[in-house]
């Protein structure tokens, strides 16, 4: 049986990685185009790429995948089965058709809920306690198609999005090792998604990203552990960009006269944390990141910082 492998990030390695031990046939890997990355923009492939190279796997990296030609590049391969992981692009009906037995997608969440790009952070930013892995047929709406099998995965409540991205990769690889030997075999029996279930977990936004000083400091902890390490969540100091990166577990009564105090007004700068008034409370930032700096500890920062109690964020 021929499989071509289509995803992009960390994600999806551990899912191809087991193909090829397992002996599956992988004819050919699609992943995004190199992107630029850091301050230097240097053209980085994605780890898909790397390990699709590194296992000896032919690679395509189509600009868009609905563009005629980058169908027929991928039709020469003849595929009996595509399997997908974060691939970050949606299959075309003429795509979708051209496997005998179907293209499937290990997705990070328990579909119908958190359909779309961003389901495991928005997973920690809404304070769900569990999560999962979804593998499902695809269909030509966003994360429609009828679901092969599901597994549960725990959130606990120190996990950063990094934390639950490798849980739930591996927790999907385990999933299709299970589910491929029917998958080889054809079509498997499926179940359709409840559609008065579904909820939606569109990639994050800028927006996203901006601390709300006015919302519980749990709704405030969880948004940032779900920004973690990607963007990282951020509020302003002094009309600049001033990133969080950690928090201590959100249950500090505010300090002093800190509960007359309006909320994102720093109520102490000191070694253990910058302690911060929100809607409910207060939060103790661990983990800072000042504009044009390196991210550092609450200590480091307190030791020459200009930010003093009674600033107030934005």
């Amino acid at each position: 049986m021929k499989i071509v492998f289509m995803g992009t990030p960390a994600f999806a390695v551990p899912s191809l990685q087991m193909l090829v031990e397992e002996g599956y046939e992988v004819v050919a890997v699609l992943t995004q185009p190199d992107r630029p990355q850091g301050r230097k923009k240097t053209l980085t492939p994605s780890p898909v790429k790397e390990a699709a190279l590194a296992l000896g796997l032919p690679v395509l990296q189509p600009e868009r995948l609905r563009r005629p030609e980058a169908v027929a590049e991928l039709a020469a391969y003849a595929p009996d089965l595509i399997v997908t992981a974060a691939y970050g692009q949606i299959l075309p009906k003429s795509v979708l058709d051209l496997p005998q037995n179907g293209c499937v997608n290990v997705h990070g969440s328990l579909l119908p809920k958190y359909r779309g790009g961003a389901p495991i952070q928005r997973s920690i930013i809404n304070g769900e306690k569990v999560t999962g892995v979804t593998l499902m047929y695809m269909a030509e709406g966003l994360d429609t198609g009828d679901m092969i099998s599901r597994v549960e995965v725990p959130i606990e409540d120190g996990d950063t999005s990094g934390d639950l991205f490798e849980k739930l990769s591996l927790a999907g690889r385990d999933l299709l090792k299970a589910e491929m030997p029917r998958l080889a075999a054809g079509r498997v029996d499926a179940v359709a998604q409840e559609e008065s279930e579904a909820t939606y977990a569109p990639n994050l936004s800028r927006e996203d990203e901006r601390i709300d000083w006015n919302v519980s400091s749990r709704d405030i902890y969880n948004r940032i552990r779900g920004l973690v390490p990607f963007s990282g969540a951020f509020t302003l100091w002094n009309g600049e960009t001033f990133k969080v990166w950690a928090a201590g577990n959100p249950s500090l009564a505010p300090t002093g006269n800190g509960g007359q105090a309006a909320p994102g007004t720093v109520l102490a700068v000191e070694a253990q944390g910058v302690e911060v008034k929100t809607g409910d409370g207060s939060l103790l930032l661990t983990t800072v990141q000042p504009a044009g700096k390196k991210a550092m500890s609450a200590a480091d920062f307190s030791r020459g910082a200009a930010m003093k109690p009674g600033t107030v964020l934005g």
